[in-house]
């Protein structure tokens, strides 16, 4: 076995164990780029290691979906098989364990009318808003989401190269990223789990009522509900199993109080947003609500975003990520939010998750809704750290202590 093949042996099994925990007799979904097979099969090998009943693989190809951006009528554009999301709930209430394998074109979808892909995405959020809400948000079954390499992805991130050498370059920045150039992938994840759940903690007895944060073009400050529960990536199902939902992942995030969201925050790094790059953009908001934005690029599909439903223009987590942790010390922009977010200070518009509120069982509709709970169809994270980041907390007596300084942890 080649020293390349033994890494992405290396790494499926790091998802099979780590991500996803697969249990003994436990049934696994995987949904995959078509040209990811051989990754692919060595997920469904250490699955089926792990004790997995069965594996069932759902291949997709980017190419045919820009097909049918460009091609198909208004109603094809519109038509969704619900079927698909009615077997996945049906494997859900049966404990099945979810992949999801991205592989980004980051560029794919930049010709098409930013029209026809509101319609697509507007359908997509509409028809999968059972499963998401109901099974993904809430932590209730296992899923994880990793990333594979794509020809088109590697050029963008490594321009210079030829096609490649920017695909080995990219294979190895992930590998180091998801520790999987370490000697004990499994043992390393466990570790860094640990110390993320000690910064959660932290956090949580801080109880703050409110982040202010600092930068060039960002002055905002974010209440936090006096239930709100700062988390890591490290989630439990409601079979008592825990599983890492984001692989890579560098943060601690919460929930913000829907109404308490004021002033101005720019990014720091590209959004790709369905295979369209928004950039250099700001949103300014009032009372929680985006009551303006700019964009130097992918203006019209960020309006498209915020206006998928009035949860849209809400935030719905707060997250919390050192500049100098390791996707943002390799100094690299990947153009894929499951990486560029754990490189930085993020926040998100739209549907805000039930696991990060205090006794979440105990709460009625009433509660939530009193909460200033978000809800929305979308769930969008976009990066706003940088090595000049300041954000301060204040707590419920008035007291206001420095959180961040130049983008680091100072407690």
């Amino acid at each position: 076995m080649s020293e390349f093949e033994s890494k992405l042996d290396k790494y499926a099994e790091t998802v099979v164990k780590v991500g996803l925990n697969v249990q003994k007799g436990q049934d696994v979904n995987i949904t995959a780029p078509v040209h990811a097979t051989n990754f692919v099969r060595k997920v469904v090998k250490h699955a089926y290691l792990a004790g997995a009943r069965q594996v069932l693989v759902d291949y997709q190809d980017d190419k045919l979906d820009l097909l049918k951006y460009e091609l198909a009528s208004e109603e094809g554009l519109k038509a969704f098989p619900s079927w698909k999301v009615k077997g996945m709930m049906e494997m859900a209430d049966n404990n099945a364990a979810f992949l999801g394998i991205r592989s980004k074109n980051p560029e794919l979808l930049k010709d098409v009318d930013p029209e026809r892909l509101a319609i697509v995405d507007k359908v997509s959020v509409t028809e999968n808003k059972e499963y998401s809400q109901n099974y993904i948000s809430t932590g209730r079954i296992s899923w994880t989401l990793v990333s594979y390499p794509s020809p088109e992805w590697a050029q963008l991130v490594f321009p210079n190269l030829t096609e490649d050498e920017s695909l080995e370059k990219l294979w190895e920045a992930m590998f180091d990223v998801t520790r999987v150039n370490q000697e004990n992938p499994v043992g390393e994840w466990k570790e860094h789990m640990r110390g993320l759940a000690n910064r959660a903690e932290i956090l949580n007895k801080k109880k703050y009522k409110k982040l202010h944060y600092r930068a060039t073009g960002t002055d905002l400050t974010i209440e936090l509900h006096k239930d709100h529960k700062w988390m890591c990536a490290n989630f439990t199902n409601e079979k008592g199993t825990e599983f890492v939902p984001n692989m890579p992942t560098e943060e601690v995030f919460t929930i913000p109080f829907k109404k308490g969201v004021n002033g101005t925050v720019a990014s720091t790094k590209p959004l790709n947003y369905k295979g369209s790059l928004i950039n250099h953009f700001s949103l300014t908001f009032k009372e929680g609500k985006v009551v303006d934005f700019k964009a130097e690029e992918g203006y019209e599909i960020l309006k498209n975003l915020l206006s998928i439903d009035e949860g849209a223009k809400y935030l719905g987590e707060v997250a919390l990520v050192p500049h100098d942790s390791p996707i943002s010390n390799s100094n690299l922009v990947f153009y894929d939010t499951l990486y560029d977010e754990n490189a930085s200070c993020h926040i998100a518009l739209g549907n805000a998750l039930k696991t990060c509120v205090e006794n979440v069982k105990e709460k009625s509709k009433e509660d939530f809704e009193e909460m200033g709970f978000n809800e929305s169809l979308t769930h969008v994270d976009f990066m706003i750290g940088s090595g000049e980041l300041d954000i301060d907390g204040e707590t419920e007596d008035g007291t206001k202590e420095a959180i961040f300084r130049s983008g680091n942890w100072v407690i």
